[in-house]
């Protein structure tokens, strides 16, 4: 009972209960294991994984749980692929019984309670569902399943029989990890060393080159570094943003992120640049959390410091050299640029192609092809400005010959700009750019 008890309670506790309560369910279940529960020379994961999903005690189902992950995660490539495949075989949608509630509720010609829809609804959730559900219950086991979603994202592309596994996996983690349970943070100098050395590690945009470039970037008085963490995982962020206090747009990345610049008085500054939101967890793949962090960390900054009154971004355009090499011959987005080299177009031309390529180049669905442009844009920006050697990085030069934008924020014109472009496709760009784009 207290370990029902504990199950049940322990997301609706501050995390310092949420601490301890984490701790008894680890000691229950080191508990379980002196007793016995936990086999020396245990039956295999698939025979593991039929015992969790049957079984109704609460201590036993723990030491299974932590027997299928221990054992999971010793597997190599190969192992791991083949547990995957026999989980999405054999823990798919009881066929038998979706048939028998739809048979159910087409007996009704009436009016249908809607009890009969919700039995429907409970047969075809595949067993895969509850298995996850219930491995989650042991102490840990959260971060241990992110981590086992990333390895099986690996298979995916060449193993479409794993993509229905993959959407159970982000059907659950969409309801564990939505914005109810997300915690913001700032990370500071003073922050756990641990923390400070998996920021190093995340950061997928400008690569911090050890703790001196950590450090201005997370302790000087002009930048901010915020965080989204889940009480499942205190220690791991999800993703973070950096951002720059300036008193104008920055139009490269070199200005922000060298180490011998001058600072800005926050008090006096009139601009946040947000330079780098970096990803975190690949298990956590196709859960947004960015749009949340930018939304969160604006009015955390507006609260600090209220004379802030333009929050823009400093992008890059990741896809945009593969994307000219790669295009038909005739794509209506290079109407008139046919003549341009597409390995190594003329400077003067570079900022040209990027501002075409980001308000005409679309997806099948009419969404903008650049991903980065894809999420700002959705989230209702501005393309504001196109900006040449912006990046001379190895990485910057690669991508995008050292193209960055900015994304500008306005309050005014947010929703405006997020319905017209989720609704008619229309993306939001300023004069400037679109004169650029001819």
């Amino acid at each position: 009972r207290m370990v029902a008890r504990s199950v049940q309670s322990i997301q609706r506790c501050p995390m310092v209960e949420r601490l301890v309560l984490s701790d008894i369910l680890k000691r229950v279940t080191q508990t379980g294991q002196m007793l016995g529960l936990m086999r020396s020379t245990g039956p295999d994961l698939l025979t593991l994984c039929n015992e969790i999903v049957s079984d109704r005690g609460e201590v036993s189902g723990l030491v299974t749980a932590n027997e299928i992950l221990d054992q999971f995660e010793v597997l190599d490539d190969t192992g791991q692929m083949e547990f995957f495949q026999e989980i999405a075989a054999e823990f798919g949608v009881d066929n038998e019984a979706v048939e028998q509630a739809v048979a159910k509720w087409a007996e009704i010609t009436d009016e249908r309670d809607g009890s009969l829809a919700r039995a429907i609804h409970d047969a075809s959730e595949p067993l895969s569902q509850e298995l996850i559900r219930r491995i989650n219950r042991a102490p840990g086991a959260t971060a241990r399943l992110v981590g086992m979603r990333a390895k099986l994202t690996k298979f995916t592309r060449d193993h479409p029989e794993l993509r229905d596994l993959d959407r159970d996996f982000l059907h659950l983690f969409s309801s564990w990890f939505n914005r109810g349970f997300l915690e913001i943070q700032r990370i500071t100098w003073t922050t756990s060393a641990s923390i400070l050395e998996k920021i190093i590690a995340y950061e997928a945009v400008h690569e911090i080159s050890g703790w001196d470039d950590l450090r201005q970037r997370v302790a000087s008085d002009d930048r901010r570094l915020f965080a989204f963490f889940h009480p499942a995982m205190p220690d791991d962020p999800l993703i973070f943003i950096e951002v720059a206090i300036m008193s104008e747009i920055a139009t490269s990345i070199g200005e922000i992120i060298t180490t011998d610049r001058e600072g800005t008085d926050p008090e006096k500054a009139s601009v946040a640049v947000f330079y780098s939101i970096s990803n975190c967890q690949k298990g956590l793949r196709g859960i947004s959390f960015g749009n949340f962090l930018i939304k969160q960390v604006v009015a955390e900054l507006k609260s600090e410091l209220p004379d802030l009154s333009v929050f823009v971004t400093l992008s890059p355009v990741p896809g945009l050299r593969r994307w000219l090499k790669e295009a038909p011959q005739d794509d209506p987005v290079l109407i008139g640029m046919e003549e341009i080299d597409r390995e190594n177009p003329a400077p003067n031309q570079v900022a040209s192609i990027a501002a075409r390529y980001l308000t005409r180049a679309r997806r099948k669905g009419g969404t903008a092809f650049d991903p980065v442009a894809h999420f700002h844009l959705g989230n209702g920006a501005t393309l504001h400005a196109v900006h040449s050697e912006a990046d001379t990085s190895a990485a910057g030069k690669k991508n995008s010959w050292g193209i960055m934008v900015n994304y500008l924020y306005d309050a005014s014109k947010i929703e405006a700009n997020h319905q017209a472009y989720a609704n008619q496709g229309k993306i939001a760009a300023a004069p400037k750019v679109l004169t650029l784009a001819k």
